[in-house]
């Protein structure tokens, strides 16, 4: 008797969970799915976002339609405000904003309006290395030129908080003592190179994995070179090229680019949804996010477009954005006087 119960139990809730599975696959039939980008088209968010969003319609049920869509603005707090306040979590919406403003939460970073606890995050297509580029027409051609240099070497930024270019600026030019004049408000790294380009800057600290494809034809004539890199490990692309922690002389000056480069790379470029975000609909995004990186197609794509993948996955994510809110109160001290002051 009590097995028989037991089973009947068992198949109601099988039958439950079944229903409501189909029913959120039914949800997406006929719909279309932003992807809101909180840079200018052209940058390596939106390349990423639109060989994305080419690719993973197959792989939810219903074969929703995804469309990218660019709200740029305070070097995408604009975007990711949007996200949390405005957006509908019905699983139509998905953030890709920078990561850099979950730490900026933490340092109570003005204009933020989310709690990034409460995000609902369906992974990372790749973690982000951080080097400096710098154009050939600015004389600086080596980090020994750029630490020599007599005038502050202008770099391009987005806005205050902003992870790279902004952070990662700020931070290096407190930890190594470079000649660095951060030139900010730009709308995306696309405007960030275009200036470099027409001299306007001398170049940018952001993500290898963008500039290497964005900055391309540059980079392969020489007219714009990789000077300095800051992650744990040299990039297998650039084995030749100085860490910055390795030029650094003393530990402040180190533990500033661990934590605010470093432990910042693997939250950089999240593909984000609205909190409340039913949990049938999260898991198939996640689960269809995942597939589309692994998808042949994806791969094919992403390949002749030069875009490195190395999927980072939402447990990992939230593991990274729950130690921000562990860090050391000193330390953070002494970063939110570089990054704002």
């Amino acid at each position: 008797m009590k097995f028989r119960k037991f089973y009947m139990l068992t198949l109601l809730v099988a039958i439950l969970s079944a229903s409501k599975a189909s029913a959120a696959e039914e949800f997406f039939k006929g719909k279309s799915i932003r992807i809101v980008v909180g840079f200018s088209a052209g940058g390596g968010f939106d390349t990423y976002a639109r060989a994305i969003a080419r690719h993973m319609s197959k792989h939810i049920p219903g074969n929703p339609g995804i469309v990218v869509e660019n709200m740029t603005g305070a070097g995408s707090l604009i975007a990711a405000n949007h996200v949390y306040k405005v957006a509908k979590p019905d699983g139509l919406t998905i953030g890709h904003f920078i990561g850099g403003f979950f730490l900026g939460q933490v340092l109570g970073q003005p204009g933020i309006e989310f709690d990034a606890r409460k995000f609902e995050f369906i992974g990372a297509p790749v973690s982000d290395h951080v080097v400096c580029a710098l154009t050939k027409a600015s004389g600086i051609t080596s980090i020994e030129k750029w630490m020599a240099s007599k005038i502050p070497v202008k770099m391009g930024g987005l806005a205050p908080g902003t992870s790279t270019p902004d952070n990662a600026t700020r931070i290096l030019k407190a930890a190594l003592g470079l000649p660095i004049q951060l030139v900010t408000g730009y709308k995306g790294t696309a405007d960030v190179r275009l200036a470099a380009d027409s001299g306007e800057i001398a170049g940018g600290c952001w993500g290898w994995d963008s500039i290497s494809v964005t900055w391309r034809k540059a980079l392969d004539s020489g007219d714009v070179a990789i000077i300095l890199q800051a992650n744990r490990k040299n990039h297998p692309d650039l084995p030749n090229v100085p860490q910055a922690i390795k030029l650094a002389k003393s530990d402040e000056s180190r533990r500033m680019i661990d934590v605010g480069i470093h432990g910042d790379s693997d939250i950089v470029r999240t593909y984000t949804l609205p909190p409340g975000t039913p949990k049938d609909r999260l898991q198939i995004l996640r689960k269809a996010f995942e597939a589309t990186l692994k998808d042949a197609e994806f791969a094919a794509d992403a390949k002749k477009a030069r875009l490195n993948i190395d999927p980072i996955s939402p447990d990992e994510i939230e593991k990274d954005i729950a130690g921000l809110f562990k860090l050391d109160p000193a330390l953070l001290t002494r970063l939110k006087d570089v990054l704002y002051n």
